[in-house]
């Protein structure tokens, strides 16, 4: 567009080049199409000269048929006859070497030797091919690489969740993208999708690294890292073989089932069979590495809930009182043995296992005893990986692809579709079966099958699809009008050297001339002006800025180019009337005899020549099909109507002339030959345009094609990018795909990161407080979301009903706080950083990245807030108290953390480190509705001017006694701060979102 100015306008040329035919040929050269357009475009001619034979060989049969119906004599025109064939014959055989594409490869000269239409390609014709081809090599790139991404998707997908209940996920996560990018707002996380599913009859695994806290602790990152990836993928590899589904991995904790995914009666021995190949791979591990690892697992089958819960990092998991089981089997076994229940045992269908009497620790465990859980002990046996082919089995992750085989893939898959490529909407058996079905009529038409273009005008069946179709810009309008120009002006020449002049003539050919002429200055001039100025930055005035202008419009709206058009006939008409009217035929009959009866020479320009005429009619027709982007319908009407209309004058107005001009042979009566002209030019130009109007609704239907293309590549990437926040941290996710084009592991090691275990208390996993767990759980991701975008806090993983986030992952963090937001989260952190500041100076406490600590456990508490929020909802509905009657201890630590991605088949973001095992032991040594911390934590806590209230000396497991503290909270849900910071106000982070979460939550479960 032509950006409007007073004064003046710069060119914009970037639409129209894109329909130059040097603009075309250098990008089929840029993407390395050219030879591969050049062999198309020899099947094209190919194609054409097929049609060229087709249409000389019907003309010859007819022209001889007609011959032998009309000549009394056929004797004397057998010469003529067998002249016509041969001849026909004769061309057929040369331009028959052409569809040899093996001679026609090494020597191409031949095709524009042996033919004229094929070495005569009109420019028009070209430029859309060469665009069709360009859009049918974007489009099939496209289509590969949305092949590509959405199998990573759905490999990434099925990394978190199983490809059963994956689906409806998929979808909501792509429907999402999809309204976003129409600008419309996304439906809250309240109403996402929650997909629990019952498995009655499974066998769960749970399997633990031992002596596991002494390698986070002596082990460097990358080490650690190496090793957890490579037991976890030769772990996830034999899963995969024994058909048991890995759920996750917790630290040193890994647990899967049997028989979900798929029932399988023999899941006890797949679970039994998997911990023995898993005590062999770590055994391997321990001897190659020289560690003093091994393995405890535990094995129950029962039944179980599984599926998706909350809004945000969605992880696949398993409830139940089985699952706890399994868990309590695992925590009570033996280093080195498989730990399994008397259920389990009954389950074994072939049972060759070595039966040991269980653990004393399982015998004084509570839990067990109150199920009344009989174990047994089964000993590791000897198993050769080898005959397993689990041998140094290796993961591979999704983006691992051989990048030769992939462009080799690639390039295969080109050179298929440009085989695929049609080259004509002309074929003889397209006519066998359009007239077999006209025959049969088949009553019932499946409206999916037929094509999308109707037969014979080629418009779209779908009238939306034409509409949108014709009101395309015309690019191709100044070729239309410039050919149409040429012929108007052969009109004008023709006129001129065969008929008399007169002043009649001069005032029609100059009104035509004009006619013809303003259109192609103005289709021209923005042409021009780009050769001219091209390279230079020129301002045009503003009369030209009108030009261009209406040049563009002239483009753009179909009703002012069928204008064009019907003007344009018209002043050809114009001529041929100025001829017709000039001639006067009783004149011309009187004169036609004296010249037979008296042998003088007659007068060439006492009337028109019938066949001059006729030819001046052909071009005529010709034009009326060819202009571009005008209906084929109504230009094949047109054309028709024309013919007809001149056939009819003809006939009835000035048959004596017509009936007396000469034709080839004298038998063949001269209306007939000039009939048979018009019919054939008609036919001809039909078929010629056909081609064309096929390759343009061809073109214009696979640019719709790589729009959709491109708009589903955009939302699958879109939902790969989701897909990998939910598994990583979003700082991650380009750091880890960067790490694995180079096939190296992604792990990283970090200062100060506080990390967060909150655990409900006294909450029965069963299908009702399932429901329950997913709306606190919604909640808590809710509030997530505020933490996330403006803190970095993030989610880790949820198992049962423990939700564990961190902060101080992304080393952004820092310059995120000072952000100038005036949400109540940064005021109150703003404050707490200034009270820091003054207590720096009076203390020798460092700071350095202190504050993800005061921000977790900002968070914390406002889980408790959220958590006293559900309950008080709960409590006011009418159902049973006993479905809601949680608590939530939690437990927050801080130090150095060691992070990485581990795991093949589905990979998995973990943390590490001495903060991770003392938060969540914090978390389960802690006391319900208050925040157990470290010491550490303590005195960074007090930095910042919170009170933390001594518990005292607390027994921690691998730790000893240690002495831990309680975040101090009053009755409202605030901090209590020091009395210095009590001399500042302070302000509830959430205050103002409580009420509008109160009705939320009131509207949801009502």
């Amino acid at each position: 567009m032509i950006p409007r100015n007073r004064k003046g306008c710069k060119l914009d040329f970037t639409q129209e080049v894109v329909w130059e035919r040097v603009y075309l040929k250098e990008k089929c050269k840029e993407v390395g199409v050219e030879k591969e357009y050049i062999l198309y475009e020899k099947r094209l001619r190919c194609n054409s000269i097929g049609v060229f034979i087709f249409l000389h060989s019907a003309v010859t049969l007819i022209h001889c048929f007609l011959l032998l119906m009309t000549c009394q004599d056929t004797t004397i025109i057998q010469i003529d006859i067998i002249s016509y064939i041969g001849a026909a014959l004769l061309i057929i055989t040369v331009l028959s070497i052409n569809f040899n594409e093996e001679i026609i490869r090494k020597h191409s000269w031949i095709m524009y030797a042996s033919s004229v239409i094929a070495a005569s390609v009109m420019v028009m014709v070209d430029i859309i091919v060469r665009s069709s081809f360009l859009d049918r090599q974007q489009y099939v790139m496209e289509e590969i690489g949305l092949r590509s991404a959405r199998k990573q998707e759905q490999l990434l997908l099925h990394s978190i969740l199983p490809p059963q209940i994956a689906r409806p996920f998929q979808e909501d996560i792509r429907s999402r993208v999809a309204i976003k990018r129409r600008g419309h707002r996304t439906h809250n996380v309240k109403e996402r999708i929650m997909a629990i599913q019952n498995h009655p009859e499974v066998s769960i695994l749970y399997a633990d690294v031992v002596n596991y806290t002494h390698l986070t602790t002596t082990l460097t990152v990358n080490e650690l890292v190496t090793l957890l990836h490579d037991l976890y993928g030769r772990f996830d590899v034999a899963a995969s073989h024994f058909k048991v589904q890995r759920i996750k991995f917790l630290g040193d904790c890994y647990y899967c089932v049997a028989g979900l995914s798929r029932p399988d009666p023999d899941h006890a021995k797949c679970c039994i069979d998997l911990g023995h190949c898993m005590i062999a791979h770590i055994r391997e591990v321990r001897l190659n590495r020289n560690l003093n690892i091994d393995m405890r697992i535990g094995v129950h089958s029962g039944s179980l809930l599984a599926g998706v819960i909350g809004a945000t990092k969605l992880q696949y998991d398993i409830w139940g009182n089985d699952v706890k089981i399994a868990s309590k089997l695992e925590a009570t076994g033996r280093p080195g043995h498989i730990h399994i229940s008397e259920r389990t045992l009954g389950s074994i269908l072939d049972n060759t296992y070595e039966i040991l009497p269980g653990t004393e620790e399982a015998l004084n465990d509570p839990y067990l005893a109150s199920h009344n859980i009989h174990t047994f002990l089964i000993a590791a046996i000897d198993i050769k990986l080898d005959d397993y082919g689990l041998k140094g089995a290796e993961s591979h992750s999704y983006t691992q692809l051989d990048a030769e085989e992939r462009s080799s893939s690639i390039e295969r898959e080109l050179q298929a579709e440009y085989g695929k490529l049609p080259v004509g909407a002309f074929h003889i058996i397209d006519f066998i079966r359009f007239w077999k079905k006209t025959k049969k009529k088949p009553q019932n038409t499946n409206n999916s099958s037929r094509p999308i273009v109707d037969f014979f005008f080629l418009h779209f069946r779908d009238p939306r699809l034409e509409y949108n179709y014709m009101r395309q810009p015309d690019y191709m309008l100044k070729y239309s009008v410039l050919l149409a120009w040429f012929i108007g002006i052969s009109l004008i020449y023709i006129q001129i050297v065969y008929h008399d002049r007169g002043n009649l003539y001069y005032y029609v050919d100059g009104i035509v001339f004009i006619t013809m002429t303003v259109p192609l200055f103005i289709t021209w001039f923005k042409k021009m002006c780009y050769w001219r100025y091209k390279k230079d930055s020129h301002e045009y005035s503003k009369w030209a800025c009108k030009i261009f202008r209406i040049a563009e419009f002239m483009q753009r709206n179909l009703i002012i180019r069928l204008c064009i058009y019907m003007s344009t006939i018209i002043a050809y008409f114009w001529v041929i009337t100025v001829v017709l009217v000039d001639c006067d035929q009783e004149e011309f009959e009187v004169l036609h005899i004296e010249n037979k009866l008296y042998h003088y020479e007659p007068d060439l320009f006492m009337c028109f020549h019938p066949w001059v005429l006729t030819n001046m009619a052909c071009l005529i027709i010709g034009m009326s099909v060819i202009f571009t982007r005008i209906p084929l319908m109504v230009k094949i009407i047109v054309s028709v109507l024309e013919g007809l209309t001149y056939v009819i004058i003809m006939f009835f107005q000035y048959e004596y002339i017509i009936h007396h001009s000469k034709t080839t042979n004298p038998y063949f009566s001269s209306e007939y030959a000039h009939t048979y002209i018009i019919g054939i030019t008609i036919v001809s130009f039909y078929l010629m345009e056909r081609q064309a109007e096929f390759n343009s609704k061809v073109n214009y239907n696979w640019r719709l094609e790589l729009l959709k293309k491109q708009q589903d590549a955009v939302i699958t990437n879109k939902s790969i990018t989701i897909l990998l926040q939910n598994i990583l941290p979003a700082h991650v996710v380009n750091v880890y795909l960067t790490s694995l084009a180079r096939h190296e592991l992604y792990y990283e090691d970090y200062e100060m990161v506080a990390v967060m275990f909150a655990s409900l208390q006294n909450f029965v996993l069963d299908s009702a407080n399932l429901r329950v767990l997913n709306e606190i759980i919604t909640e808590f991701d809710k509030i997530l979301y505020y933490y996330r975008k403006d803190y970095l806090v993030e989610k880790i993983k949820i198992v049962g009903c423990t939700y564990m986030a961190a902060c101080g992952l992304d080393l952004r963090f820092s310059g995120r706080i000072d952000g100038q937001d005036d949400s109540s989260i940064i005021k109150e952190v703003t404050r707490a950083q200034r009270f820091l500041a003054a207590f720096e100076k009076q203390s020798a406490v460092p700071g350095v990245r202190n504050e993800v600590v005061f921000v977790l456990t900002t968070f914390a508490l406002d889980l408790l807030r959220t958590l006293w929020m559900c309950r008080n909802v709960y409590e006011k509905l009418p159902i049973d108290r006993g479905v809601f009657s949680a608590d939530m201890s939690i437990g927050i630590s801080c130090g150095e953390v060691m992070a990485g991605v581990v795991g093949a088949s589905q990979v998995h973001y973990d943390i590490w480190g001495n903060p991770v095992n003392m938060a969540s032991r914090m978390d389960s040594t802690g006391v319900s509705g208050r925040i157990h911390i470290t010491e550490e934590t303590a005195v960074i806590l007090r930095a910042y001017g919170i009170e933390c209230d001594y518990r005292g000396m607390t027994f921690v497991k691998g730790r000893g006694v240690l002495p831990t503290y309680f975040v101090g909270i009053d009755e409202n849900y605030e901090f209590r701060y020091t009395p210095e910071f009590n001399s500042r106000p302070t302000v509830n982070p959430l205050k103002r979102m409580r009420q509008k979460n109160d009705d939320t939550l009131t509207y949801k479960t009502s």
